[in-house]
């Protein structure tokens, strides 16, 4: 993992190509992180990958219900030949949660994006194919958000279908 110096190089690198790319930087318990605008996330990827940062290990989506911006995206970026691990954050508002797809520069994003625009409603602006991909295209709501309502759905047995009760857990 790059140390808390080497972090600050990347970002201080990152800083001088644009500087409203990077809004923070963490190194906590060995872990480096770099918190960018969202907006510049494309250009950031592509830095780092020049740096040696060159695979794609993951795209999650967080929600960091109640604080706004609420939703996140982090990019799990590895170095292969120095075997070093990096986590690029960023976050974007409910009201506005459009983020620029990796997928033409990074396939492996593609179905990670999906995933994240499914679970958390996170829209990847120029993505290929931006559609659900674990539940059903007419599905209501996003299930990953901490506000989603937990509740179930009402189970109609047979012997319960003439009367028109259900059975509810």
């Amino acid at each position: 993992m790059p140390d808390a110096v080497g972090l600050e190089l990347l970002a201080q690198e990152l800083r001088e190509a644009d500087p409203a790319a990077v809004l923070d930087t963490v190194f906590f318990r060995g872990k480096a992180q770099i918190v960018v605008n969202s907006a510049m996330i494309v250009g950031v990827l592509e830095h780092l990958r020049a740096k040696g940062f060159g695979f794609l290990a993951s795209v999650h989506g967080v929600d960091y219900y109640p604080e706004e911006p609420r939703l996140g995206v982090h990019y799990e970026l590895l170095d292969m030949s120095a075997v070093d691990r990096l986590t690029v954050k960023l976050r974007v508002p409910l009201d506005n949660p459009d983020v620029p797809s990796v997928t033409p520069n990074w396939p492996t994003a593609d179905h990670q994006e999906r995933e994240v625009y499914d679970m958390f409603g996170v829209n990847f602006t120029g993505h290929p194919d931006l559609r659900r991909i674990l539940m059903p295209e007419d599905y209501e709501g996003h299930p990953q958000r901490r506000d989603f309502p937990i509740g179930g759905e009402p189970v109609l047995f047979t012997i319960d279908e003439a009367e028109g009760t259900a059975y509810t857990q």
